[in-house]
């Protein structure tokens, strides 16, 4: 057996023509363009290569995006307000705050001012209570983006075993409260696994969809699988590669070519779940633009 790849690219790209046609609809019978802003602190490469990436999305959808970029050494009350100003803007929709932040920054502070109704990654404590009461909010981009992978991806969710390997507050514990809802791409049984778990690989072998988000190199392997499971790999880990002109290459937390043998389907890493947190990013923002001068 050979797994069917499940290509995040163009499975997003798919969802972000019918974004781009949603947008167009907006400004043409409510004269009304999504906005969205992106706040960077410092000069990490790596976060200005996502607010690259995250403003060009924006734009190949028709969103207005803009950019408020900060010194390092900026001042937590001096990021707040700026926060603030945006939250009372009425041209922005949606706000992003790039993570992670530099120095004594609080992560948490800084993330609890955005206003819930223009929080974009859909992380603000008041969406996540709404998450867990099965109440109307933003999801949470990357878990979404799983979700409507499985979705588009014609994978039965009902009913199946779902294990998640990680119970991050960002991906594990939110996805699985999607996944248990009585919802379309849902109403599946979830085990989370983590770091107090014994015996993961036996947890794992049972599940029908395994999803693997924990930031280390390899935590899946083959043996590890069921034949015939659906692997979803969240995970990220940049790793060196001499072969590589920029000496480096990402990989995700299954042993992608081992596991690809046993696994129905499996998401590659680049390129699997990664195109969806952004398009998540952008369908909150034009779900927050609609919401915001109430149109259904």
């Amino acid at each position: 057996m050979s797994a069917r790849i499940l290509d995040g690219n163009e499975l997003a790209k798919q969802a972000r023509v019918e974004l781009k046609q949603e947008v167009d609809d907006l400004k043409a019978a409510h004269g009304i363009t999504p906005g969205l802003a992106v706040v960077l602190v410092g000069d990490d490469p790596a976060s200005m290569s996502y607010v690259k990436g995250k403003r060009k999305a924006a734009a190949e959808v028709g969103i207005h995006s803009q950019e408020s970029k900060f010194d390092a050494d900026m001042s937590q009350a001096d990021l707040i307000a700026e926060i603030e100003r945006l939250n009372a803007d009425p041209a922005v929709n949606g706000i992003l705050v790039q993570l992670p932040l530099p120095g004594d920054l609080d992560e948490e502070a800084v993330l609890n001012a955005v206003d819930p109704d223009k929080d974009a990654d859909g992380l603000h404590p008041v969406n996540m209570g709404r998450l867990m009461r099965g109440q109307e909010g933003f999801l949470p981009c990357t878990p979404a983006g799983v979700q409507q992978i499985l979705i588009r991806s014609g994978i039965e969710v009902a009913g199946k075993h779902v294990v998640i390997v990680g119970r991050s507050s960002l991906v594990g514990r939110p996805l699985a409260n999607m996944l248990t809802m009585k919802a379309d791409g849902a109403n599946a049984t979830v085990t989370i696994c983590h770091t107090g778990t014994k015996d993961l690989g036996y947890h794992t072998r049972q599940a029908d969809i395994l999803v693997a988000v924990t930031g280390f190199r390899n935590t899946v392997t083959a043996d590890m699988v069921k034949e015939g499971a659906v692997v979803i790999d969240v995970g990220v880990t940049r790793i060196e590669d001499a072969s590589r002109k920029r000496g480096w290459r990402l990989v995700g937390d299954v042993d992608f070519d081992g596991v690809k043998e046993v696994a129905s389907a499996i998401t590659p890493v680049p390129g699997g779940v990664g195109p969806w947190t952004i398009t998540m990013l952008l369908f909150n923002t034009v779900l927050a633009a609609k919401r915001a001068n109430d149109i259904g």
